[in-house]
Order: C-alpha cells, then sequence, then structure tokens
C-alpha cells in the first residue's frame, strides 16, 4: 500500500505541475489572440485561482511520496 501512496504521490506532482504548464500556455496563445483587457483580466483571474489548487496537488503529492498519510497502524 505505501508503494502504490508514493505511485501516486508522483502522479500528483506531475498532474500539479502539467495542468499549470498547459493553463498558462492556454492563456498565453488566448492573449496573443485578442489582446485587449478584458481578455487579459479574464485570464488572470482564472490563473490567480488555480495556482493555489495546483500549489495544493503538488504539496498533497509531495506528502503522499513521504509517506506522512499513514494509517497509524503501520509504524
Amino acid at each position: 500500500m505505501n508503494t502504490i501512496k508514493k505511485i501516486l504521490g508522483v502522479a500528483w506532482i506531475a498532474l500539479g505541475l502539467v495542468a499549470l504548464f498547459y493553463l498558462i500556455r492556454t492563456a498565453s496563445s488566448e492573449i496573443a489572440r485578442n489582446p485587449v483587457s478584458s481578455t487579459k483580466l479574464q485570464w488572470g483571474i482564472f490563473i490567480g485561482i488555480f495556482i493555489p489548487i495546483a500549489f495544493g496537488l503538488v504539496l498533497f503529492g509531495y506528502y503522499a511520496l513521504k509517506g506522512e498519510y499513514g494509517t497509524g497502524y503501520d509504524k
């Protein structure tokens, strides 16, 4: 079970980083395509809200990778 937790920890870290990368890439292409202030504001809000979510995914994955999520019986 600990092996599965560690593998999923790596998956959570990768998911957070990849999602943030694609969000920023999409935002930059949308802003380049239509560079008006409403588009910049919209994507700025999207990125500003999603950065803490992505950070939480990475942090959750880090703790899962370290094995911090134990039941207490396996110590």
